[in-house]
């Protein structure tokens, strides 16, 4: 049950004085249903109308607040483009308030002429009079008296106006209830934050554009409560897997061996590094959830493959979870060489199994016959039982949820969770993802590695492109053609897969053109994957689709058109499909100017380096909050008083914070447990709730 002192917060916008339905859905949709979520709606600006002033003495470019009389309203001539205008003047001269697309009945009504009026609005000179356009203020002079010098400009939506909105959120405000504190007295002391109810009230009264800066006091306290919600939840989540305890999973290392001493290379230091951390989990009698995060051909299946081995020592079976189906079966391709010959048996189970084959996979897992099943969302369906399933391998872990991956580890007598991706993170966002997991991080690469010569080239030479891909082909080399779209848009000049692929295959030939895209049927993505990667064809044109799952290891040059448009941890992962094989590889970038100084800076960095950690985090200080690294899917929540580029160290301070919390009084019941109960009920972190009731 939400605690009785949230109850005026998550009242529905439509209690509030003033807010009929139609509001109230305008408002919804804006911030959100509830009272808290108007008082979550952080001001972006402000309007200082401090500044008064008689006409003519007024600042150029600058908001002024005046007070004048009304001389006349001059309608525009019927038919013309021209503004509607409004005449006032003081005893320093006259201005005209100018008005395009006006409700005139309203303009007659606010200023009526002859009366005295107060406006607020930036004053400009035009043709040598001054004028205001669209003032933000008119009211009456008794009015004016009462109104604050500064007010919040807030983010907005259509049909809602800002006076509504603003007087939406002053009710809002009279009815805050004092909430008990939940942050540790020395971590606020020490950061000189105020409490919370003057916070809030605070963050809706800024007294100068100063006080919109996020590292204010208000705005970091604000800020710090909404992360420490989400990392009390990780945590929580942490215990409860450390509660419900798992097996330990250890062996005479004999199939582990076999797996090394058939491997085609050697593992790098940073593979021995991560396999040694998994092992040592893997032996603890609790859970392991690590996450295994490293650069693009860092060898993380290796690793995996390590682990399955591992578990496989114990009489233990292994689960494999990839996002599509390409990448389930690719796992599959890679998995089989390397661990049959430490005697396992390795399958893929997906949605296109049907009939007698997905029964004979099912009987096999249920028997215990499978050691290693490779799939995708198939693993989580109702009928699939393994026999004991004691390590479940996520891969491409942002493409799915947070409840994906409790979901699978739901399978089995609790099993070890292995969570992979090969988007090199930053702390700061794997701390705000993944606060819940140990992290091994593959920072090599393996040995014979040639780097890839990335080059600029502009749109317009598209020509002398498709000439050079025509020479390479002549040469055996395969060629990966990457476009942004998959249809010709006619909202977009951006280049569409369907009609690149048309155009390459009557250059170079139908049969030697593939096309891959998020449309199409799995079983002829899966087709055109494999035919290019067995050299039937030379040329793959794609969407992103291929950024994860068609693996070509002869492939030697990489084209992504309109490379501006892409993010810098996109453009490196797509970077990746090439370079794999002991051949030189090339990837072009091909953009279309002028570059923005954003998407230069960010092909410049491509350029410069193949470091998958240091373009992440470049890409997260050019990206900030956006979508950081494109983990919108990941589960990550959508903060709304946090910003992940301007508060990463509350991040370090909301997980420290969260962590020992929760060691602390593992119990919540602590003399802090009420409140923090209140703060995940008011940031509704229903998963923080569940795993305190779950004790």
């Amino acid at each position: 049950m939400r605690p009785e002192i949230l109850f005026p917060l998550f009242r529905t916008v439509e209690s509030l004085p003033g807010i009929g339905p139609r509001m109230a859905k305008l408002i919804a949709r804006l911030a959100g249903p509830h009272v808290k979520d108007l008082l979550f709606h952080k001001p972006v600006g402000v309007i200082d109308r401090s500044l008064r002033s008689r006409i003519t003495e007024a600042p150029e470019g600058h908001v002024v607040t005046i007070e004048a009389v009304v001389d006349e309203h001059i309608p525009a001539p019927r038919g013309s483009f021209r503004p509607y205008k409004v005449r006032m003047s003081d005893d320093s001269g006259f201005l005209h308030l100018t008005y395009f697309h006006p409700r005139t009945d309203w303009l007659k009504k606010a200023l009526p002429p002859g009366e005295r009026r107060v406006v607020s609005g930036k004053i400009e000179r035009f043709g040598g009079e001054y004028q205001i356009t669209h003032p933000d203020l008119v009211m009456t002079v008794e009015d004016a008296r009462s109104a604050p010098p500064i007010e919040p400009v807030y983010p907005m939506t259509a049909g809602l106006s800002p006076k509504l909105l603003r007087k939406a959120i002053s009710a809002a405000l009279k009815d805050l209830p004092a909430l008990p504190e939940w942050i540790d007295p020395q971590v606020s002391a020490g950061q000189g934050w105020p409490d919370w109810k003057p916070a809030i009230t605070a963050l809706h009264a800024p007294e100068g554009e100063a006080d919109i800066d996020p590292q204010t006091p208000v705005r970091r306290r604000l800020a710090f409560d909404e992360l420490f919600a989400w990392q009390l939840t990780l945590q929580l989540a942490r215990a409860h897997r450390k509660r419900n305890r798992g097996r330990a999973l250890s062996g005479d290392n004999s199939k582990v061996r076999a797996v090394l001493d058939n491997a085609p290379f050697p593992p790098t230091g940073a593979q021995e590094r991560a396999f040694a951390e998994i092992a040592r989990d893997m032996a603890a009698p609790d859970r392991m959830t690590r996450l295994l995060h490293g650069d693009v051909g860092a060898g993380k299946t290796f690793v995996a493959a390590l682990a399955a081995a591992r578990a496989a020592e114990s009489g233990a079976q292994t689960a494999i979870m990839a996002p599509t189906e390409i990448l389930a079966r690719q796992h599959l391709k890679t998995l089989r060489p390397l661990l049959e010959p430490a005697g396992l048996t390795v399958e893929a189970l997906t949605g296109r199994d049907k009939g007698k084959v997905r029964a004979d996979i099912l009987e096999r897992l249920r028997t215990g016959e499978i050691d290693v099943i490779c799939g995708t969302h198939a693993l989580f369906q109702e009928g699939v039982e393994m026999a004991d399933l004691g390590l479940a391998v996520i891969d491409e872990q942002h493409r799915f949820g947070v409840s994906d991956r409790l979901r699978l580890s739901a399978k089995g007598q609790r099993p070890d969770t292995l969570v992979m991706t090969a988007t090199p993170i930053p702390r700061t966002v794997t701390l705000a993802l993944y606060g819940d997991l140990d992290v091994s991080r593959l920072d090599e690469k393996p040995v014979g590695r040639r780097p890839i010569d990335t080059r600029l080239v502009s749109m317009d030479r598209l020509d002398e492109v498709i000439e050079g891909v025509d020479r390479a082909m002549s040469r055996g080399e395969r060629v990966y053609w990457v476009c942004p779209l998959v249809a010709e848009s006619e909202t977009s000049d951006l280049s569409a897969a369907e009609d690149r692929h048309a155009q390459l295959s009557a250059i170079f030939g139908e049969a030697r053109v593939g096309l891959v895209h998020g449309r199409m049927k799995p079983k002829d993505k899966e087709a055109a994957a494999v035919a290019f990667r067995e050299g039937r064809t030379a040329v793959l044109v794609a969407t992103t689709v291929i950024e994860v799952g068609v693996d070509a290891p002869d492939a030697t040059i990489m084209v992504i058109e309109h490379a501006e448009r892409f993010g810098l941890a996109q453009l490196h992962q797509l970077r990746g499909r090439v370079g794999r094989g002991d051949r030189k590889s090339t990837c072009l970038l091909l953009y279309r100017g002028p570059l923005g100084e954003t998407a230069k800076a960010r092909l410049e960095i491509m350029r410069e380096t193949e470091d998958g950690f240091r373009i992440a985090e470049e890409d997260w200080k050019l990206r900030g909050m956006g979508d950081p690294l494109g983990l919108r899917q990941s589960g990550l929540p959508d903060y709304r008083l946090a910003d992940l580029a301007d508060h990463a160290d509350l991040i370090n301070l909301a997980h420290d914070a969260a962590k020992m919390a929760v060691t602390t009084d593992p119990d919540f019941t602590g003399p802090r447990a009420d409140a923090r109960r209140i703060l995940l009920y008011l940031f509704e972190r229903e998963q923080g709730i569940r795993l305190i009731r779950s004790g």
